[in-house]
């Protein structure tokens, strides 16, 4: 059901004309005709969906994960046999695996760091080197060649080869963390491209950073740790089959998540909370924990490695390539009235973050339409931002004037054109400097260094800073979406701080605080406006400025620029799940849900399919070759009842998985005679970590019509505790339960018994508890509002 990733992605990122493209009545339309305004993957107007999502690139069939504990015969005899020695050995091994998932993302994350700003700042240096010689074709024809170049490696590593590498990766990561089997995000080639791709990508001097990208290679890292390697190459090791499920490899790559953004920003306790806040559905204190020691340990390689750059064997990348903003030295000092203007700020971050969230989300329906032409398409999309890019980049400094450098500041300082620096020379004369080429051209994390910079009141004239605004508003709005692995954490920072700069020059006779922290709190502003998170970013920036002093206002600024945003629309990232089809349960459930009854919904569905405790393999065969669906009620008639019930009663055995019935294919574990089996002859032929493989399909099995006649015994394979629901449960109440436990499927049971009612009436999915489905097999109960369509 799964698509290759290894494949050149010829497809689309939107359905297909023979799934989407057809009218009701067989004409097929025009894909340019698809307004903006409908989703990516219309829905037919029933209850049960299609389960296809949009990943990363691609248009894929997805299922739901295995978090509940399948609690049938094998578990049970595999947790009664496990010595303290093997639970000791399974603690520790999640201890090293944390610490193994640090240690990498740190690296990783190092040598990104390293290659990013040596390759772009040689880049840069050698195009100023043409415009000190007064040859400024040559140097635009240097830049925006040696750009396209990295674009299009990073580009085509993604169109040809991992297509779910394209993007930030961390709608993705929510999703799974939700629940939702992503396919093809956190295999080993996703991962290497990711790698690739971002170097490329910020090096190219796109409008993006790398920090999203760093969250999804640490989530790919401890992926692929936790399964042992790659799926063509696994490690088949004794002491993984102890990880070889998806309630443990879904916290290792929450810690994967953390520590990439603990790499992004080296901010540890930032990571965790942005783990805990933005990305995982499902937290416990050993999972803090452990998060928190893999932050730790990617903090301690930073740090070694800013101890080797200081020595300078590093090329151009220095410290400050670790650290954007240290104002751990500047006092900070605000009275009451500053408050004012930090409202202000929080205000206008709320605003602006909706509005970009609003202009995002129809530019990447636009970039729908032009992506369904075909990979050529996407390559020349990627080309055309970057050589967009190159020419704003090169020739808006042009436009300015320039400022002739303070005489308190040494000639090494202003004007240089060396490395980093707050005073670029550009095409100005000794003794003055461009303020906006300052700005421009240099690498993002100089760029975010020198607006954020502190005691430089007169650094920048407003009108630079207006162009570097509405540029990188522009820039940021039209670089997301193109097959590049993209970061949106720094295109927002450049913009908040942009205009938080511009409010304190507007302010500086009412208001003590320094320009640079006002740069500091409309980036919060922005972040916090269009991601909508709080206590996590407030945490970052703190580590970020390493000043407490800065806690209140941050905290002011955060909370007013969410609030502002959330009577908008909801997150950018809540946004690209919709567009993506991926079926995200949301925390809070819409309120018309409490009208409706999982009876009712259970009422709108086909009728639920169920098995007998012991059936003819030909009745499973046909089950699973006329169905799509990944569970079945397993029911015994006439059983032996307890005291006070009547003969011949009717039992729920419990549940079994479309997997676990493909595996007693595969292996033949039938009979000729129809009798229940010995515990023993189950762990003879399966294994507890055999039955944990999710892998193989119905179409790869053989069964002769001898053996369509035989029998198989469901009842050790069966998870006999499944959660179920009476059919009077409110939908609202029902998806909380859904989402807390992290199910798969929950069953409905009815409220009274009688004679023709069946023991179970109905099965609960995913799909079934998305709001947008529901309205679509019940009009008549409300319309979506705003948050449900993602505008």
């Amino acid at each position: 059901m799964e698509e290759n990733s290894n494949q050149c992605a010829a497809e689309s990122a939107a359905i297909p004309l023979n799934m989407e493209g057809e009218s009701n009545d067989g004409e097929e339309r025009d894909p340019e005709s698809i307004s903006l305004s409908q989703p990516l993957l219309r829905r037919n107007r029933t209850l049960s969906s299609s389960p296809l999502a949009i990943v990363g690139a691609k248009v894929s069939y997805i299922e739901s994960l295995d978090y509940e504990i399948n609690e049938n015969d094998l578990f049970k005899h595999d947790w009664r046999s496990r010595s303290k020695v093997q639970v000791l050995q399974y603690i520790f091994l999640k201890w090293i695996l944390a610490f193994l998932v640090g240690l990498l993302t740190g690296i990783i994350a190092t040598l990104i760091n390293l290659a990013v700003e040596n390759i772009a700042g040689y880049k840069l240096l050698a195009a100023v080197s043409f415009i000190e010689k007064e040859r400024y074709l040559m140097g635009f024809i240097y830049l925006a060649g040696a750009n396209l170049l990295l674009t299009t490696v990073a580009s085509v590593l993604c169109v040809c080869f991992a297509p779910t590498a394209a993007g930030p990766g961390i709608p993705e990561i929510k999703a799974y963390l939700n629940g939702v089997d992503t396919p093809n995000m956190f295999g080993a080639t996703t991962m290497i491209v990711k790698i690739i791709g971002s170097i490329g990508a910020v090096s190219a001097g796109l409008d993006l950073g790398k920090e999203g990208p760093l969250v999804h290679i640490g989530s790919c890292i401890a992926s692929l740790l936790g399964q042992g390697g790659p799926d063509n190459h696994r490690i088949k090791w004794r002491w993984l089959r102890y990880f070889n499920n998806d309630r443990d490899r879904r916290d290792l790559i929450t810690c994967g998540a953390a520590s990439g953004v603990c790499a992004a920003f080296r901010a540890p306790v930032g990571g965790v909370l942005f783990a805990l806040e933005e990305v995982a559905t499902w937290w416990r204190s050993a999972l803090l924990w452990r998060t928190f020691f893999s932050t730790a340990i990617v903090v301690m390689v930073l740090r070694t490695f800013i101890e080797i750059c200081n020595a300078g064997g590093c090329g151009l990348f220095g410290k400050g390539g670790l650290i954007m903003f240290d104002v751990s030295t500047v006092t900070v000092t605000y009275h009451m009235m500053d408050i004012i203007p930090v409202v202000v700020i929080g205000i206008i971050g709320g605003v602006l973050g909706s509005l970009y969230n609003f202009f995002l989300h129809k530019i990447l329906r636009l970039y729908n339409l032009i992506n369904q032409k075909g990979k050529v398409h996407k390559l020349l999309l990627s080309l055309s931002v970057s050589l967009f890019t190159s020419a704003c980049l090169y020739g808006l400094p042009f436009l300015v004037e320039c400022t002739p450098c303070d005489s308190s500041l040494a000639e090494s300082v202003c004007p240089t054109n060396e490395g980093s620096g707050n005073f670029k020379q550009f095409n100005c004369p000794d003794g003055h400097y461009n303020d906006l080429a300052t700005l421009l051209l240099a690498t993002n994390d100089d760029a975010v260094r020198n607006i954020f910079s502190t005691t430089t009141s007169a650094e920048y004239h407003p009108i630079s800073l207006l162009i570097f605004f509405a540029l990188y508003c522009i820039l940021g709005l039209f670089t997301f979406g193109i097959a590049v692995p993209t970061g949106l954490f720094l295109p927002i920072i450049l913009m908040g701080s942009a205009y938080g700069r511009m409010l304190g020059i507007a302010m500086k006779s009412y208001t003590n605080i320094d320009q640079g922290l006002f740069a500091v709190l409309g980036a919060a502003s922005l972040m916090a406006g269009s991601m909508r998170m709080t206590v996590s970013l407030c945490v970052i920036f703190l580590e970020l400025t390493n000043n407490l002093l800065l806690l209140p206002i941050t905290m002011i600024v955060l909370l007013i620029a969410k609030t502002v945003g959330d009577s908008f629309n909801p997150s950018i990232y809540e946004i690209i799940l919709h567009l993506k089809g991926l079926p995200f349960l949301d925390a809070h459930p819409e309120p018309w849900m409490r009208n409706l009854t999982v009876g009712e919904l259970a009422d709108a569905k086909l009728p639920v399919v169920t098995l007998r405790g012991i059936e003819t393999v030909e009745r499973i065969v046909e089950v699973l070759r006329n169905t799509t669906h990944n569970g079945f009620p397993v029911i015994d008639d006439g059983v032996v009842p307890p005291v006070g019930l009547a003969v011949g009663a009717t039992e729920v055995h419990g549940l079994i998985l479309r997997a676990h019935l493909v595996h007693v294919l595969k292996k033949k574990w039938f009979q000729r005679e129809k009798r229940r089996t010995e515990e023993w002859e189950v762990r003879e032929k399966f294994t507890w970590v055999e039955l944990a493989e999710r892998e193989g399909k119905i179409e790869e099995v053989a069964v002769t019509s001898e053996e369509m006649e035989m029998y198989v015994d469901l009842h050790p394979l069966t998870n006999t505790t499944p959660y179920t629901v009476m059919e009077s449960m409110s939908v609202a109440k029902a998806m909380v339960l859904f989402r807390q436990l992290g199910l798969r499927h929950l069953l409905i049971v009815p409220k009274y018994e009688a004679a023709g009612v069946p023991p179970v009436v109905g099965i609960l999915t995913r799909q079934d508890l998305i709001a947008y489905n529901i309205l679509n097999a019940f009009p008549h109960l409300t319309k979506p509002t705003s948050r449900e369509k993602g505008n």
